[in-house]
């Protein structure tokens, strides 16, 4: 089961890339941006709970949507841009096993149920 939804995430991957290809941005812009979400762990610098939070937030795949829908309504490619790259960060994240945290530890996520701390 864990390498179909691997490959479930992948295949959103990929689809992140042609949405991105859609907006006419350059090319370049997509992996220049995509481990950016990752500042999201700078949180953890505060605390465990404070960094599951602001890590979780930019690595929620329903605030990527939020960014696209609104991006879409207003006719806003930055906003669809921005969208796009939380979303693709967050399948390519889950596509290497790694989910959104648990307030006790990094390493506690929704795909590892076992804290590694």
């Amino acid at each position: 089961m864990e390498i179909l939804i691997q490959i479930e995430e992948l295949t959103m991957f990929f689809m992140s890339i042609y949405l991105f290809s859609l907006l006419n941005f350059k090319w370049w812009w997509f992996p220049a941006l995509l481990m950016l979400p990752d500042l999201g762990m700078l949180g953890y610098l505060v605390n465990d709970a404070f960094g599951a939070v602001t890590y979780n937030l930019v690595h929620f795949r329903g605030i990527a949507v939020l960014f696209i829908t609104y991006g879409l309504v207003k006719g806003n490619r930055k906003f669809m841009l921005v969208g796009i790259i939380l979303f693709a960060h967050a399948t390519m994240d889950r596509a290497i096993g790694t989910g959104l945290k648990y307030l006790d530890g990094f390493w506690h996520t929704t795909l590892s149920t076992e804290s590694f701390l």
